[in-house]
């Protein structure tokens, strides 16, 4: 990286902080790509992440010498990169979610509603604190959500939803990696002894 070593300190500080936020970021969706099964994803990203690691802690251990704002570069891209990793996952939206509408008064028009949008709806009558309650429930890739809660409040303002991550369900339905049948990292180190 001989071309690295003639860039001015300044200008290597806002290198180092742009690459640094870049692989925190691909580490933060990395993270989450490992937690919801998805290998492929979690390794190409892996990659990226390291090779840029490997090409800033160079520049910072090496240049360190000239300029202690390396390292505050170093720290700040550190610091940015999670704020920018966590957006970028939310705006990926990975993975399936459990949906739980209560309405009082419209739980028909809004099951009616998602069923139109394509969406497998069940409902289920019951009572709440101020009488009779519908509780629509669905199962929707997280990037659907958003919508759907939009769509149940058109039909009723006061609807209280709530929503949770999915990770196993049932009918050949897959939503996350299967349990490895034998023991893995330091579990298998002390297996076999």
């Amino acid at each position: 990286m001989e071309w690295m070593a003639s860039i001015p300190v300044w200008t290597l500080c806002l290198t180092i902080f742009v690459l640094r936020i870049c692989d925190v970021t691909l580490g933060t969706v990395r993270t989450v790509a490992i937690v919801k099964g998805h290998v492929s994803m979690a390794v190409v990203l892996g990659f990226f992440e390291l090779m840029i690691w490997v090409l800033v802690i160079s520049q910072v251990i090496s240049r360190l010498d000239e300029s202690w704002f390396l390292a505050f570069a170093y720290a700040g891209g550190f610091a940015a990169g999670n704020a920018v990793g966590i957006v970028l996952e939310r705006k990926l939206a990975m993975g399936t979610s459990a949906i739980r509408f209560l309405s009082s008064k419209r739980g028909g028009s809004i099951a009616d509603a998602l069923r139109d949008q394509g969406h497998k709806v069940t409902t289920f009558s019951g009572q709440g604190s101020n009488g009779p309650v519908k509780l629509v429930y669905a199962v929707a890739p997280r990037r659907s959500v958003r919508r759907m809660i939009r769509i149940a409040q058109i039909h009723d303002p006061e609807v209280f939803w709530i929503s949770e991550p999915a990770y196993e369900g049932s009918c050949g339905t897959s939503l996350r990696l299967p349990q490895v049948p034998h023991p893995t990292g330091w579990r298998a180190v002390i297996k076999k002894k």
